[in-house]
């Protein structure tokens, strides 16, 4: 029998049922919200968890269209979900208010002009997906169609949604259901464009309007990746129920549990695959639930369904430009980068939790950097203590995708240290076979550099690598076969009268031990005739070098 499709990329809860695509049911989550009764409820998770289909659910649950042929076709997209068995109180509820649903991530755009009609479009749309009421609002009529047509001036945008909201009441005689999703998105563009405090005060006068004291809302749901702070967005807004990644009460409503995941893999008939997703796509944790990134373990399937042999890859890791990792990089000082090195090495780190922070806030600390990772999914929740009035999680790297980004931050950072460096000390005393000079420059270069490998030999090839590959008049050659073996590096000029240097790494256990490091390293250049294949070639000047790393600290020998 064919497989259902995986639904990547859809986030519309009707096509992806009327599509007959596999869905993973959180329909739950309707009666969880129900029963908690929250008036304004802020849900903060990592992009690409589940936010927008959630919310176009709540949508097809909750809303009365006007139209009763409608309101049945959506009814019937719940049948055999979870929420069916849920019972009558819950079942009453749908079909049962009128819905404003608002999306902001169409609002990433370079200036504030260009925000500003991104979001005036997309109420415009809003407004039109309820046209068939005009008719019915009387005075109400001539601000409505000029919003839905897009000429209101600014005034009529910033309370356009309680506007609407009023609208519907009075045609419906129901309170009105508002979903906002992505609202932080607006927000976190303005801050790194330059028009944050326009943005910020356009995104209060909206929602302030819309959730405070607004007679006509029976309840909201707002998604996000960021909580921001009361006091610059959700001023004075008391009855906001926030949901977080520490929170306990939705953690399984948004990614996969362990048990979906093992239904998947079932379903499509790979369950061998189990620990390979496991070790990529696991590792997150939301109050007291196990999850899994939806969106990788979904790529992941679906690229094993058509290819058996298809290996993991950093899904997640390639849907955004991942500038927090990136500055969290460029600005760390000494203990920061050794406590990125545990990260990496998969230890943890303890820091203190705040979830009240703005965008202003985030490179005014180190603190606010780490705060920033922990809720937008860069870091997981190993464990959380109270001391006095302050929150302390102790975070991990969730899995070896995220640890994929640090890596390759981390490469990218290192590979333009290196073009703006002035290496031409190290340069000379490789020429010039001045051991000392040598292992002076390579120890403060790494002390400078970040370890990815927890000081595993790999980690001082690529790092000898990338420091040599700049060397005017040499090119260099990395693991290739020469003699009995293949030496770490061999540095050449492309003439034979010109000279060569044979490089081999040894990483010991003790400081004590890098003088013998450095004879193994030398012995092993001898023993396997490692200059067999340049002296054939016919260079007749070859020196060997025999380099050796305790963490931070190097020593070097060798020489003609």
């Amino acid at each position: 029998m064919r497989k259902k499709n995986l639904p990547i990329g859809y986030d519309n809860f009707r096509e992806v049922i009327e599509g007959g695509f596999y869905y993973v049911d959180k329909t739950l989550f309707i009666k969880t919200l129900l029963d908690r009764k929250g008036k304004a409820n802020l849900f903060t998770r990592p992009r690409r968890f589940g936010k927008s289909l959630n919310l176009s659910m709540l949508q097809y649950f909750f809303e009365d269209t006007g139209d009763e042929e409608t309101n049945g076709r959506n009814r019937s997209l719940f049948s055999g979900l979870k929420i069916m068995g849920a019972g009558e109180e819950y079942l009453s509820e749908m079909t049962g208010y009128p819905v404003i649903s608002f999306n902001l991530k169409g609002a990433k755009q370079p200036d504030f002009h260009l925000a500003m009609v991104s979001i005036k479009r997309q109420i415009a749309n809003e407004y039109r997906r309820h046209e068939a009421i005009a008719g019915k609002l009387g005075s109400r009529k001539e601000r409505f169609m000029k919003i839905m047509l897009e000429q209101g001036d600014d005034g009529d945008y910033i309370d356009s949604l309680a506007f609407l909201s009023h609208c519907l009441e009075a045609v419906y005689k129901k309170r009105c259901i508002i979903l906002i999703d992505e609202y932080d998105v607006p927000l976190e563009n303005a801050w790194f464009a330059g028009f944050y405090g326009e943005m910020s005060l356009f995104i209060r006068s909206l929602f302030e309007s819309a959730l405070k004291t607004n007679e006509c809302l029976k309840f909201a749901v707002i998604t996000g990746c960021l909580r921001i702070s009361k006091e610059s967005i959700f001023t004075g807004l008391n009855s906001l129920e926030i949901s977080s990644v520490l929170d306990v009460d939705y953690g399984e409503y948004f990614g996969f549990l362990q048990e979906e995941v093992d239904e998947m893999l079932g379903y499509y008939e790979l369950e061998e695959k189990g620990q390979v997703i496991r070790e990529w796509y696991d590792g997150y944790c939301f109050g007291k639930s196990e999850i899994y990134n939806p969106w990788s373990v979904a790529k992941y399937v679906k690229e094993l369904s058509s290819n058996a042999e298809g290996l993991p890859a950093p899904y997640w890791a390639n849907t955004s430009s991942n500038n927090i990792v990136r500055t969290l990089v460029e600005q760390a000082d000494n203990t920061v980068k050794e406590e990125i090195e545990d990260l990496i090495a998969g230890r943890g780190i303890e820091k203190p939790i705040h979830e009240d922070i703005t965008y202003e806030d985030i490179y005014r600390s180190e603190d606010n950097l780490w705060n920033f990772l922990f809720f937008t999914g860069y870091l997981r929740q190993e464990s959380i203590r109270l001391e006095g009035d302050t929150r302390y999680v102790t975070m991990k790297i969730p899995n070896t995708e995220v640890r994929y980004i640090y890596k390759n931050t981390i490469q990218e950072w290192f590979g333009m240290k290196i073009k703006q460096k002035d290496l031409s000390v190290l340069y000379q005393a490789i020429e010039r076979c001045d051991t000392d000079k040598i292992s002076r420059e390579l120890s403060l270069n790494l002390q400078e550099t970040i370890s990815f490998y927890d000081y595993a030999e790999s980690f001082y090839h690529g790092f000898m690598a990338g420091l040599l590959k700049n060397m005017k008049d040499y090119r260099i050659l990395s693991n290739r076969e020469s003699g009995d073996g293949r030496p770490d590096l061999i540095l050449r000029t492309p003439s034979v009268k010109g000279r060569a240097s044979i490089i081999e790494i040894k990483v010991v256990d003790r400081l004590t031990d890098l003088d013998n490091g450095c004879e193994a390293a030398l012995r092993q250049i001898e023993t396997r005739k490692y200059e067999a294949s340049l002296m054939d070639e016919g260079y007749e000047t070859i020196i060997k070098y025999g380099i050796c790393f305790y963490k931070k600290e190097c020593l070097t020998k060798g020489g003609l």
